[in-house]
C-alpha cells in the first residue's frame, strides 16, 4: 500500500482496555469470520499489542497493511484478510 492509498475498513474492533494474548485472538477471531480481503481496524491503548498482532498476523498469513499512534496512548493497526 502507498504512502497516498487511503483503505476504508470493512469493520472496525475497539481493543482498549484489553491486553495480550487477548488482543490478538480477539483479532484473529474478528478475522475469522469476514471475507478474504476484507480489511480489519483495531484500535489498541496496550503499546506491545501492535507489534505483537502484527507479528502475528502476518504469521498467520495475513497482510499487515499500517500501523499507527492515533492518540495519546492510542495505537491502531489495518489488516487485510489473506
Amino acid at each position: 500500500m502507498s504512502a497516498t492509498e487511503t483503505v476504508t475498513p470493512d469493520h472496525k474492533l475497539d481493543l482498549i482496555g484489553e491486553v495480550c494474548p487477548y488482543t490478538f485472538v480477539k483479532s484473529k477471531l474478528a478475522l475469522e469470520v469476514m471475507d478474504s480481503g476484507q480489511v480489519l481496524e483495531v484500535v489498541f491503548d496496550h503499546r506491545p499489542a501492535v507489534a505483537n498482532v502484527s507479528r502475528s498476523m502476518e504469521g498467520e498469513g495475513h497482510e499487515v497493511l499500517s500501523e499507527s499512534d492515533v492518540g495519546p496512548g492510542l495505537w491502531q493497526i489495518t489488516v487485510r484478510k489473506a
